[in-house]
């Protein structure tokens, strides 16, 4: 099968600046994929190259086997896009702004109507098919964005911080859009700052940082690499913590508070068990407790640097 994204040593530099600093990564068909990272980590600079905006300065990438700069048209015609920044044409409505772009795709005008509409009620914003851009509300011009990357009927959909700025329940009709139409075969890539979009959605995702991929992983195996709170309470307080042989080397630290035992440790749902049987052997008597698994955002907030010198979009 051949992977919707192959990426090697991908490079781009503006003048004294890079963006990309040889990044390697293969997307798998079918896939939801999320790429991760503080601005100016790259990520809109490699969205850009995907989609022929900004010519590489090395390596190779290609969409579906087709190679984005001397197979561009093929490569294109299987991307959808629904970019971050609302740009879009304003003095037509929505419909004829989507027919148009079928129409640029190749898509006869009789079968671009047909396909507007289709895309516009998949959405949710068939009844403002007659309306300008400009007087959407905002949920409704980001409902937009995905119509107008979904109207050639992609293979490979790409999400550009799709949910930025809308309403909790908007976010999550966004959430359910992009995962049926994953289920149904296509293949997604989201970019995001809401890490919690991609711990639900995303089968695997990368960090970007400084134009490097710092890691590939699942959500969970990201999470397995921090630091889990196991929390014990006692019928008894305790003042002072017993001597403990669970945890194999995974236990980090542990601390008594508030009566209450704390150990910090790697994969604490595993050392959470051993830990327990250990208590109970000795007489502790438990009648809570509790295990705080880290989460991705502080997993991602340590593993990428602050205040990189490059903006996203590859600018100084």
């Amino acid at each position: 099968m051949v992977a919707a994204i192959e990426i090697d040593d991908l490079r781009k530099r503006y003048g004294d600046v890079t963006a990309l600093d040889g990044v390697s990564l293969s997307v798998p068909e079918g896939s939801f994929f999320g790429l991760l990272g503080p601005n100016g980590a790259g990520k809109t600079t490699f969205i850009n190259v995907l989609v022929g905006l900004v010519r590489k300065s090395g390596g190779d990438a290609r969409v579906f086997g087709h190679d984005v700069e001397t197979d561009y048209r093929e490569a294109r015609d299987r991307i959808g896009l629904a970019p971050q920044e609302f740009n879009v044409d304003r003095f037509f409505p929505i419909r004829e702004v989507l027919e148009h772009k079928a129409g640029y795709h190749g898509i006869p005008a009789s079968e671009a109507r047909e396909r507007a509409d289709e895309v516009l009620k998949q959405v949710g914003i068939y009844e403002k098919r007659d309306t300008r851009f400009d007087w959407l509300s905002g949920g409704m011009k980001r409902r937009f964005l995905i119509a107008r990357a979904l109207v050639t009927d992609p293979d490979l959909l790409i999400l550009d911080e799709p949910t930025a700025g809308v309403d909790v329940q908007l976010r999550h009709d966004l959430w359910d859009l992009i995962t049926d139409l994953n289920e149904n075969g296509t293949t997604i890539l989201l970019t995001t700052h809401y890490i919690e979009e991609a711990e639900r959605l995303c089968d695997e995702v990368a960090i970007l940082d400084g134009g490097q991929v710092v890691t590939v992983s699942t959500p969970d195996e990201l999470m397995d690499r921090g630091t889990d709170r196991i929390t014990v309470t006692f019928r008894e307080p305790i003042r002072s913590v017993p001597d403990l042989a669970a945890g194999n080397g995974q236990v980090e630290a542990v601390d008594v508070e508030d009566g209450r035992l704390v150990v910090s440790a790697s994969r604490g749902g595993l050392v959470a068990p051993d830990l327990v049987r250990e208590l109970d052997a000795s007489g502790y008597e438990i009648v809570d407790l509790d295990v705080s698994r880290t989460s991705l955002e502080e997993v991602f907030v340590e593993m990428t640097r602050q205040g990189s010198a490059v903006t996203d979009g590859g600018r100084p």
